[in-house]
């Protein structure tokens, strides 16, 4: 966010400021229509009887010493933004977020699957508290220079970022199409240096294979605007070939838009058939539906493992209980729980938990997982699971094996 500095003004105006700005983000959010990493969107409208006064009186009063006591400078935006920022954060709920007006075009880009970058999945690695590619996009500048499943992205432009770093590290890559970006990538013990030209990215994520006995194999990183398009014309062209049977691999699938994993399930389900429940605040439930005759009959095998989340989990939870297809791997990682994504007027954003959703058997997925009907680890000779051979990958090799049967 590019800062506008300000020098002090009088009390009572950023007093104003923050009543009237906090007011409008718990009384005026209205819907928009795209959604996260995740999840869900109804439209709607919130309203909130929330007193905001004890609110109005603590930041005063935090005001008031500042304005004593504090050497610098004031920036109110960056005051205010903060407020709010330290506020959505006190919910303790690591799926809602406040997200500025700044990174809201970013964000809706990111969704849908478009935008201007290197082309590269990230994901923030807990454990080493790293940016780790989860995967370059196929035809990528990132793919092109050789950039790998696995590798962490340790500087940006010279500096230095961490895990911590996540939620800004994707601005930093990002910029014009044609202007250039450095990362220093860690892979092992070595330090890697790319320099890459940015370039419109359109993201299709939906790849797809022919392997023995006639079996087809698709697989996909996230649900993106698009993806139950692409899923079905890439089973299309699978099935011109001659398949008799599927795998769909949902490993390290962070999940998406729901409503593109619901016409995935539509697919292979039976019309009528329950696929979801979405329970809110106040218990009120509704249930997903498939819509249509299944275009997809035959026997399926869904691939899974401890990153297998959200809208993954709920095409695996669908098939696993209506029948239509068997869970092989690891558990899933168990996010249960769907956003929606608000929109406020001066145009910054709040992706808020609002749902939690049970399977079509009412099975409980948030924090628990879907456990598979084969549990199959990979071998410890896999030193990366993020690009592996199918020849060492034990649990597509068991998929194989049932599909033989």
């Amino acid at each position: 966010m590019e800062e506008k500095k300000r020098y002090r003004i009088y009390r009572v105006i950023m007093l104003v400021a923050l009543t009237a700005f906090m007011t409008f983000l718990i009384t005026s959010i209205g819907m928009y229509q795209y959604f996260t990493n995740g999840d869900g969107i109804r439209n709607s409208m919130m309203k909130s009887d929330y007193d905001s006064s004890d609110l109005e009186s603590t930041l005063d009063k935090y005001k008031t010493i500042i304005d004593k006591y504090y050497l610098g400078d004031v920036d109110e935006e960056k005051l205010i933004e903060g407020a709010i920022k330290g506020y959505i954060e006190g919910l303790g709920d690591p799926y809602t977020e406040y997200i500025s007006k700044e990174d809201m075009q970013d964000y809706m880009d990111d969704t849908t699957g478009n935008f201007v970058g290197v082309g590269i999945y990230m994901v923030k690695d807990t454990e080493s508290n790293k940016i780790m590619i989860l995967s370059p996009i196929k035809g990528s500048p990132a793919e092109k220079a050789g950039i790998k499943p696995g590798d962490y992205i340790i500087e940006v432009n010279g500096e230095k970022c961490t895990g911590d770093d996540y939620s800004t590290i994707s601005n930093k890559i990002k910029g014009e199409a044609g202007s250039k970006v450095k990362l220093k990538i860690q892979r092992g013990t070595e330090e890697l240096e790319f320099e890459l030209t940015r370039e419109n990215i359109k993201v299709n994520p939906v790849e797809g294979e022919v392997l023995e006995n006639n079996i087809g194999y698709i697989e996909f990183s996230s649900f993106d605007e698009g993806t139950a398009d692409d899923f079905k014309a890439k089973y299309e062209e699978l099935a011109k070939q001659g398949i008799t049977s599927l795998i769909i691999d949902l490993r390290n699938n962070g999940g998406g838009i729901v409503d593109e994993a619901l016409q995935i399930a539509d697919y292979m389900t039976d019309k009528g058939s329950t696929l979801l429940y979405e329970i809110d605040k106040n218990g009120k439930e509704t249930e997903e539906k498939s819509e249509n005759d299944p275009i997809i009959n035959m026997p399926i095998i869904v691939l899974t493992n401890g990153n297998t989340a959200s809208s993954s989990e709920i095409l695996s939870g669908a098939l696993k209980d209506l029948e239509k297809a068997k869970i092989v791997g690891t558990k899933t990682y168990g996010k249960g729980v769907i956003q929606q994504v608000l929109t406020l007027g001066d145009g910054s954003g709040l992706k808020i938990t609002t749902e939690e959703y049970l399977t079509p058997n009412r099975t409980k997925i948030n924090k628990v997982g879907i456990e598979p009907d084969e549990t199959v680890e990979l071998p410890d000779t896999v030193k990366n699971e993020l690009d592996i051979n199918h020849e060492e990958d034990t649990q597509l090799q068991k998929a194989i094996e049932l599909l033989k049967k």
